[in-house]
């Protein structure tokens, strides 16, 4: 890993969780080529439909921390 590249890293790790997500987020779309159109618009949609029910209060919802315990538990 070159000294900038390092600079880089040093400094995201320092942001605050939020921004780390938005970058990791952004970091891996640039690495992704849609290789299949159909399974992209199949994922689209059902995020596009978990975020309704989620408007709609038609899901209970969990903290992220107890969703990691129970998969870390199984």
């Amino acid at each position: 890993m070159s000294a900038n590249t390092s600079k880089i890293l040093k400094e995201a790790l320092n942001l605050p969780p939020e921004a780390r997500a938005a970058l990791a987020g952004t970091l891996l779309e640039s690495l992704e080529e849609i290789l299949d159109p159909e399974a992209e618009k199949a994922w689209e949609d059902e995020i596009a439909k978990r975020l309704k029910e989620v408007d709609a209060s038609t899901v209970q919802m969990i903290p992220w921390s107890e969703a990691r315990r129970k998969i870390l538990n199984n």
